[in-house]
């Protein structure tokens, strides 16, 4: 009997592989086996794929039926190649033609009754088809909204197997099952995305015009920041609306965000918009919420949901030390690489980190401190979570005051979250043009060496008596030039005075 192909691609994090399914009908007992390193979900597809193609009217061969997925050294996951399992079997026993799923890639998950159920991860998919000159896909009904994001494919979205007969020019006898009442909105949603703001307007933050500032330098230059202040100063408000002061991303990195969310299941939510992500895990995340983990190979955690985007961490010293310091390494590299018992798993995170803190337990300990009921120990203990290591990778220590005067509406209001933007854009630009030979994008990506060479010796002769005085670490007098030059970069200057460096080293230490 001849052999039934067909195309499917597999995900290691977010890198793509081509999958090819072939399945062979030969004479033997009754058996279906899947071959080619299938993990437990891919094995179980025998079961789902044999009840949906009987549901659709598929006389099921009483003989060996094996399925084979290439390459075969490489681990196969999850359930989104059961189509492409069930397409091969119906193309093997003739029921299909062979030549209409010739250069097609196949997906989806199939139920029992043969409906065609949604996956994760199809847009990181569709790119690399792209890329590899593959231009038409199948795929659930469901997925169809997010399949049109990518331009230039033709796409064929699938409700049920018996469906997938007909269209290929094969007869089924089946039922079109119901779609959920909220399938129909589910494009009308994602176009709309982009049109929803998902942070609020700095102007709507009462007083804090200093903090504001420091928020504006940290979104220019890229720079990770701490706020420290009593609950209700604003810490939390504040940090919500960094999004909305950044810059738009570009194309390209909103389609890596975009991809992100495709892997996770958050696509729809969102869609494909240039506001930037922020992600807000609760103080009680565990490591692996916080970095990516699970069994087999990893998923991504909450710092790889914030690529390009902003991982805020309110009540920092809340987090357990251990969940802390594993940011230290993605802080610098802007990766995470995650190995597990079927492999390593590389998934970007070049995230901006904003914490919040209080200065003590009980919050009260800020100005003369006589509403402090904590001990010294226990303040210590509080914040010796938040290690050297971790604070030392923080531009930015930035202390937060009560706010001590409602304004009336009448009063003048704070500068627009689209105000300080255009600032913030100006700014990055200017880091661009001046760092275009290097391919860094913002005053944070710039090494050592060029701050070194670039900078007047008299800036950093500054930055030298802070060594001297171990204000600084050598990190620290980095990335207090690096501050120096996203301050000149925000008032039109060239390069940074002495003044903007003594205000970037200001800015590396804790404000009162």
């Amino acid at each position: 009997m001849p052999i039934g192909s067909t195309l499917s691609v597999g995900l290691i994090g977010l890198k793509a592989f081509i999958i090819q399914v072939q399945a062979f009908i030969s004479p033997g007992l009754p058996y279906f086996s899947i071959i080619g390193l299938p993990d437990t979900s891919l094995s179980e597809a025998r079961e789902r794929v044999r009840s949906a193609c009987q549901a659709s009217g598929f006389s099921w061969p009483q003989t060996r039926v094996t399925v084979n997925m290439s390459p075969a050294s490489v681990p196969k996951r999850g359930s989104s190649h059961d189509l492409a399992i069930a397409a091969s079997v119906l193309c093997a026993s003739n029921t299909i033609n062979h030549s209409c799923l010739e250069n097609t890639i196949v997906l989806g998950e199939v139920n029992l009754d043969g409906s065609v159920l949604p996956i994760h991860g199809l847009l990181p998919i569709m790119l690399h088809a792209k890329e590899r000159g593959i231009h038409k896909l199948i795929v659930p009904y469901r997925n169809l909204d997010e399949a049109r994001m990518v331009e230039d494919m033709d796409v064929i979205g699938v409700q049920h197997v018996g469906e997938l007969i007909e269209l290929m020019g094969g007869k089924a006898t089946y039922r079109m099952p119901e779609l959920p009442h909220n399938s129909e909105d589910a494009i009308e949603a994602t176009s709309q995305a982009d049109d929803v703001h998902p942070c609020g307007d700095m102007s709507e933050v009462l007083g804090q015009e200093h903090a504001k500032w420091a928020l504006q330098i940290a979104a220019a230059g890229g720079h990770n920041l701490i706020m420290t202040g009593p609950p209700g100063a604003g810490k939390t408000m504040l940090a919500s609306r960094i999004p909305g002061i950044m810059c738009p991303l570009d194309e390209a990195e909103q389609l890596e965000v975009a991809s992100i969310r495709s892997l996770c299941g958050t696509l729809p939510q969102y869609g494909i918009t240039d506001v930037p992500p922020f992600e807000a895990p609760h103080h009680t995340a565990s490591t692996a919420a916080l970095v990516g983990g699970g069994s087999g190979l990893a998923t991504p955690g909450a710092i790889t949901r914030a690529h390009r985007g902003i991982l805020f961490l309110d009540e920092a010293p809340e987090f357990s030390a251990r969940a802390l310091q594993t940011m230290r390494e993605p802080l610098e590299s802007g990766y995470v690489a995650l190995s597990r018992s079927k492999g390593s798993t590389y998934y970007p995170a070049a995230f901006q980190l904003i914490m919040a803190a209080n200065p003590c337990p009980c919050g009260y300990y800020y100005g003369t401190g006589e509403r402090c009921t904590c001990k010294e120990r226990e303040r210590m203990r509080y914040f010796s979570r938040l290690s050297g290591p971790i604070l030392d990778r923080v531009d930015i220590q930035l202390a937060v005051p009560p706010v001590s005067r409602i304004v009336q509406q009448s009063e003048p209001q704070g500068e627009s979250s689209q105000t300080i933007r255009a600032r913030v854009i100006q700014a990055r630009q200017a880091a661009m043009r001046r760092f275009e030979q290097f391919g860094w994008t913002c005053n944070a990506q710039a090494s050592g060496k060029w701050l070194h060479a670039n900078t007047s010796l008299k800036a950093v002769e500054l930055v030298n008596k802070a060594l001297n005085n171990h204000q600084l670490t050598l990190r620290g007098a980095d990335r207090a030039m690096r501050l120096a030059w996203t301050l000149a970069d925000l008032d039109g200057r060239t390069s940074p005075t002495e003044q903007d460096v003594h205000q970037g080293i200001e800015l590396r230490t804790r404000m009162s």
